[in-house]
């Protein structure tokens, strides 16, 4: 008995939630197209000859700024996704970009990347010359990415 090996599951806790489209807001989020979007506009239009209000939605996806647009009627569900923002304290950039990062607790991680962009750029400028920098990292539908970087003080 003692010999069996059990396997780990996560807690079972989703992604998304679902959200009815009327209730969604401006700078709120909501997944188009498979993707974790920031709503940047929204309108809209009365009911028609067949009935619902639908709501146009531009959104700017999370990790690749990219933008898209979904319309949808305003009694329908859209998913929402759970977005975690977590600062860390950046203790150093390899030579392949990946940063070791500190929480305030002391844990560790060091499997993300600088982006490939001009932040990433700023960040291993403002880190070769000794600034103490904390970045923010974004979370949603287990994509992770490093958003803004600020010195600390």
């Amino acid at each position: 008995m003692a010999d069996e090996e059990f396997q780990s599951a996560d807690s079972g806790a989703s992604t998304t939630f679902p959200q009815q489209c009327s209730a969604l807001r401006k700078n709120g989020h909501v997944v188009i197209k498979g993707r974790p979007c920031k709503i940047v506009e929204m309108s809209t239009s009365k009911t028609g000859k067949h009935g619902h209000a639908k709501v146009h939605l531009v959104g700017i996806d999370l990790f690749t700024q990219k933008k898209l647009e979904d319309i949808c009627p305003s009694t329908h569900n859209m998913n929402v996704p759970h977005v975690k923002r977590t600062e860390y304290q950046l203790l150093n950039v390899d030579q392949d970009g990946f940063c070791q990062l500190m929480l305030d607790n002391g844990e560790t991680r060091e499997d993300l990347k600088l982006p490939d962009s001009e932040l990433g750029d700023d960040i291993r400028k403002q880190f070769d010359s000794d600034k103490d920098l904390l970045v923010t990292v974004l979370k949603a539908m287990d994509s992770e990415c490093i958003i803004s970087s600020k010195v600390a003080n």
